[in-house]
């Protein structure tokens, strides 16, 4: 079973062939096919190649299955003895991926 690691939205992911993960939104429609070309790291079996930064020409291939937003968090401010609160929420959008291939 291969596994990489790879880069996007200022985060790491480690990933394997079919895992469906959540990552930062991605300017791409739903079913769009997307690749992922910042790969710290490819793990296959008992071979391991890592990257300095980056591994040259090795890619992730993924499937994108929907964009949304997450659940709503509220955010709450408060200074005592002076009258002030504020109330906020907000929601933060994603992109649901399934990846498909791993080329190392």
């Amino acid at each position: 079973m291969k596994n990489a690691v790879i880069v996007t939205g200022g985060k790491q992911y480690r990933v394997s062939e079919g895992d469906v993960i959540f990552v930062e939104k991605l300017d791409a429609e739903a079913g769009a096919s997307v690749k992922f070309d910042k790969v710290l790291a490819v793990v296959d079996g008992e071979n391991a190649t890592f990257g300095k930064p980056y591994i040259e020409g090795a890619t992730v291939t993924a499937n994108l299955v929907k964009s949304g937003r997450s659940k709503k968090i509220c955010v709450y401010k408060m200074k005592p003895k002076k009258g002030y609160h504020r109330t906020q929420g907000h929601r933060q959008p994603y992109s649901k991926v399934q990846i498909e291939a791993i080329n190392c």
